[in-house]
């Protein structure tokens, strides 16, 4: 399994209906994907960051799944621009020494077949973790 997790803090001139919009389409990508196994989506206590979302998924053709879900996609494209510090994890009971690898590889491929998130993702205010793209990869021509 591989729980794969994000904590965030918006920008403070994020609108509120906004901010509600985002944290709803969060909920509905552990609704609607049907990798995801369980989710929670809510406060994040106990650290620098205000929300979090976590996504339990069983594997990495899930994982994959879960990334280019067009339920995800529409999370991306309206909270990214409301996000100023981004953090993803995964913490995964996967015995393969390479898993870690290979979750980056399936976020670089992403990447590289979608400019737009790219984009967004190069204009957060810091954004570090399993998800995070190397300087290369962020950069937009």
């Amino acid at each position: 399994m591989i729980f794969h997790g994000n904590r965030f803090t918006l920008r403070p001139d994020a609108a509120p209906e906004q901010v509600d919009a985002a944290l709803e389409s969060l909920r509905n990508q552990g609704r609607v994907i049907p990798s995801v196994k369980s989710f929670v989506v809510g406060r994040d206590y106990g650290g620098e960051y205000e929300w979090g979302a976590t996504y339990v998924i069983e594997d990495l053709d899930g994982y994959w799944e879960y990334l280019v879900h067009p339920a995800h996609l529409n999370t991306d494209r309206i909270g990214l621009p409301l996000v100023d510090k981004f953090v993803s994890f995964d913490i995964t009971d996967e015995p393969d020494p390479q898993i870690g690898a290979k979750i980056a590889e399936l976020h670089k491929l992403r990447y590289d077949s979608m400019p737009d998130i790219r984009k967004l993702v190069a204009g957060l205010g810091e954004y570090s973790g399993s998800a995070a793209p190397r300087p290369s990869e962020a950069e937009v021509s």
